[in-house]
C-alpha cells in the first residue's frame, strides 16, 4: 500500500537497508547520541528538583485515583446493582466522586508546575545557547546560513519545549498506570490477564518497525526546515538585489524546491509516525472484545461476578491506553531529541579561547607591529591568503592599505581585530602579542566604520550609543555633531528618538555612515579600522564623511582601506598590497619618487 502511494508524492523516503537495520557501530553510536541528549535535558530539568518531585508526588496520586475509579465502579455493581441493595450507595458515589474531583486537581496541578519547570528550562537552553552563539568565532558564522542558525534558536527549542510541557508527565504516568493496571488485573484474573498480554508483542513489533524509520526522518524533517529557514532569511535581507536584478521567479523555484522537499519528507515522517495509533487502537478493541467475550463465559461457567467482568474490561482497556500515550509520546520524544541534538550540536562548538597573560586592564596607546605574518582562512590549504607580511605603524599615525580586490587588505584588518589567529608571525600592540591581550579588552579599544554600516532597530541615540553604553545624551549628541549627522538626524520625525529598521531603509548610505562614525567617536578608540567607508557615496556626501573622518581619525592610529586614492591623502603611511604580498610602503611622496606599482596607480586614477 505505502509502495502504491509513493509515486504521486515524487518522493521515496531515503531508508536504505544499512539505515534500518544499521551496523553495530552506528546503533551503538546512535544510541549514546540518544543517551547523551536525555542526559543533559534532565540535568537542566533537575536543577529544580523540588519542584519536580512535587509533580511526580502528583503524578503517582494520579495514577492510583486513576486505577480507583473502575474498581469503585464494579464494586457498586456487585454490591448494589446485582443484588439491588442500594443501602449506602449513595455513600459509596460521593467516594467516587472525590476520587474524580482529587484526580482532576492532581493533574491540573502537575501540569500547572510541569508547564513552569520546562519554560524555565528552555528559557536557560536558550539562553545558554544565544550566549554561546555570542562567545563563537567568525569563522563559525562564515560556514553556515543564520536562518538555520535561527531555526535552532527558535524552531528546535519549541519543539524542546513543547515535548517537555506535556511528554515527560504523560510517560511517566503512562509508565506508573501501566505498571498498577497489571498489578490489579493479575489479583482479579490471571487468565484474562494473560489473554490481554498476548498483544503486547504484536503492538511493540509493530511500533519497532514504526520508530526505526521516523527517527531518521524526524533528522531529515528538522535539517531541511532549517535550510527552509535559512534561504528565507537570505532571500527578505536581499530583497533589493533580488528586485533589482529581477531574480523572482528564481527565488520562487527555488522555495518550492526546498519547501517541497520538507512537505515531502514531513508526509513520510507524520505518515509513519500515524501508524502508531491506528494498531494501537486495533489492538485495544481487539482486546477489549476479547476480555469481554472469555469475561462473559468466565461469568456463565465459573464463579466470575458482573462487576469483575466490568472493572477487568475497563483495566483492559486503560491498559491499552498508557501504551499508546507511550507509542505516541515515543514519536514526539524522538523528534524533541533531533531538536536537542541540534541545539547541543551548536553549544558543543568550540567557543573562542583567550590564552590571555594579561589581566585584561592594559590601557593601549596604539603601536601596531605585523612581524612576519601569514594567513589562510582555510587552515588545510597551503596558499595563504597573506604571506610574510611586515610592518610598524607607530602610535597616532594614519596607514592606508592599498591594492586590487583579493590583494588581503580586509584580512589584516581581520586579524589585527583577532577576527582570526594568524598561522604564522606575530602581531604587537604596544610591544605586547596580540594572543596575551583578552579580546574584550583588545576590542574595547578599537573601532570600526566599515563599507556597509550596520544599524540596529532601535532608535538613532540607542545606534550611536552602541558604541559605548554608557555615554549620556549629551555626548551622543556631540559625537554626532562631529560626525556632521545632528543635522539630518534632528529632522526625522522624532529626531534622535526615531526608531530605524534594521536595514536602516528610511535613511540613505550616506547618513547611515554618518552614525557609523558617530557610534565610533562614541567609543573614543585608540585604534580606528576604516574599510573603504567612503565607497559607493556621492562627491557632497563623500566629502562630509572624509570630514568626519578627519576628524574621528585625529590623535588615533589608524588604518584605512579605500580603493580612491584621494580618499588617503592625509596618510602618513602607505602599503600596497598584492596578491597577499605587501610589495612596496612608505609615504606617499616616497612612494610616488619610486614609480613603482603606487605610482602606476595614482597615474591611472589621474587619467
Amino acid at each position: 500500500m505505502l509502495r502504491a502511494i509513493r509515486k504521486p508524492f515524487g518522493y521515496e523516503p531515503v531508508l536504505k537497508k544499512e539505515d534500518l537495520n544499521g551496523k553495530d557501530e552506528q546503533k551503538k553510536e546512535r544510541a549514546r547520541d540518544w543517551q547523551s541528549v536525555l542526559l543533559r535535558i534532565w540535568k537542566l530539568v533537575d536543577e529544580q528538583r523540588a519542584l519536580l518531585i512535587t509533580v511526580l508526588i502528583l503524578v503517582f496520586i494520579s495514577s492510583v485515583l486513576t486505577l480507583l475509579g473502575p474498581y469503585m465502579i464494579g464494586k457498586i455493581i456487585d454490591v448494589h446493582v446485582v443484588p439491588k441493595d442500594f443501602g449506602g450507595m449513595g455513600t459509596t458515589v460521593l467516594w467516587l466522586i472525590a476520587i474524580y474531583a482529587g484526580l482532576s486537581i492532581a493533574t491540573y496541578f502537575q501540569n500547572f508546575w510541569m508547564v513552569g519547570i520546562a519554560q524555565q528550562t528552555i528559557y536557560r537552553m536558550r539562553t545558554g545557547l544565544f550566549s554561546h552563539l555570542q562567545r563563537l568565532p567568525v569563522t563559525f558564522f562564515d560556514k553556515r546560513q543564520h536562518g538555520e542558525l535561527m531555526s535552532r534558536l527558535t524552531n528546535d527549542m519549541e519543539n524542546v519545549s513543547s515535548t517537555l510541557n506535556t511528554s515527560f508527565i504523560q510517560v511517566f504516568s503512562s509508565i506508573l498506570t501501566l505498571t498498577g493496571t497489571v498489578i490489579v488485573m493479575l489479583i482479579l484474573s490471571p487468565l484474562l490477564t494473560l489473554i490481554t498480554m498476548i498483544t503486547i508483542p504484536i503492538m511493540f513489533t509493530a511500533i519497532r518497525w514504526i520508530t526505526k524509520r521516523t527517527g531518521k526522518l524526524y533528522k531529515e524533517q528538522q535539517k531541511a526546515l532549517g535550510e527552509l529557514n535559512g534561504m528565507i532569511e537570505e532571500t527578505v535581507s536581499g530583497q533589493r538585489i533580488v528586485k533589482a536584478y529581477s531574480q523572482e521567479d528564481r527565488m520562487m523555484e527555488e522555495f518550492e524546491e526546498r519547501s517541497g522537499r520538507l512537505r515531502r519528507v514531513g508526509f513520510w515522517a507524520w505518515t509513519y509516525a500515524g501508524f502508531i495509533p491506528k494498531v494501537m487502537n486495533l489492538m485495544n478493541n481487539g482486546s477489549f472484545a476479547v476480555v469481554a467475550g472469555i469475561g462473559g463465559l468466565l461469568s456463565l461457567h465459573y464463579d466470575l461476578s458482573i462487576g469483575t467482568i466490568v472493572i477487568f474490561s475497563e483495566y483492559a482497556r486503560q491498559f491499552t491506553r498508557p501504551l499508546n500515550d507511550l507509542a505516541n509520546q515515543f514519536n514526539t520524544i524522538l523528534s524533541a531529541i533531533a531538536g536537542a541534538e541540534r541545539v547541543f550540536q551548536i553549544m558543543d562548538e568550540d567557543g573562542e579561547k583567550d590564552e590571555a597573560k594579561n589581566n585584561g586592564e592594559a590601557v593601549l596607546k596604539g603601536d601596531v607591529v605585523f612581524d612576519s605574518v601569514s594567513f589562510n582562512y582555510e587552515q588545510s590549504d597551503e596558499e595563504y591568503t597573506i604571506r610574510d607580511v611586515s610592518f610598524h605603524v607607530g602610535v597616532g599615525q594614519t596607514a592606508a592599505l592599498v591594492g586590487a580586490t583579493g590583494a588581503g587588505k580586509t584580512t589584516i584588518m581581520q586579524l589585527l581585530a583577532r577576527f582570526y589567529d594568524a598561522n604564522e608571525g606575530q602581531i604587537l600592540l604596544d610591544g605586547i602579542p596580540i594572543e596575551e591581550l583578552p579580546r574584550k579588552t583588545l576590542r574595547s579599544q578599537m573601532a570600526f566604520v566599515l563599507q556597509d554600516p550596520f544599524l540596529f532597530e532601535v532608535s538613532v541615540m540607542e545606534n550611536i550609543r552602541y558604541g559605548r553604553l554608557d555615554a549620556t545624551d549629551e555626548e551622543v549628541v556631540e559625537a554626532a555633531k562631529r560626525a556632521n549627522a545632528h543635522d539630518f538626524i534632528v529632522k526625522l520625525p522624532e529626531g534622535y528618538d526615531t526608531i530605524l529598521n534594521a536595514d536602516g531603509g528610511e535613511i540613505s548610505q550616506g547618513q547611515k555612515q554618518l552614525l557609523s562614525i558617530a557610534r565610533a567617536l562614541v567609543a573614543d578608540p585608540v585604534l580606528l579600522l576604516l574599510d573603504e567607508a567612503t565607497s559607493s557615496i556621492d562627491t557632497v556626501t563623500e566629502l562630509k564623511i572624509q570630514e568626519a573622518l578627519d576628524r574621528l581619525m585625529e590623535g588615533r592610529t589608524s588604518f584605512v582601506i579605500a580603493h580612491r586614492l584621494n580618499t588617503v591623502r592625509k596618510a602618513d603611511i602607505v602599503f600596497v598590497m598584492e596578491q597577499g604580498e605587501l610589495i612596496e610602503s612608505g609615504s606617499q611622496e616616497e612612494l610616488i619618487k619610486r614609480k613603482g606599482t603606487y605610482y602606476k596607480m595614482v597615474e591611472e586614477s589621474v587619467s
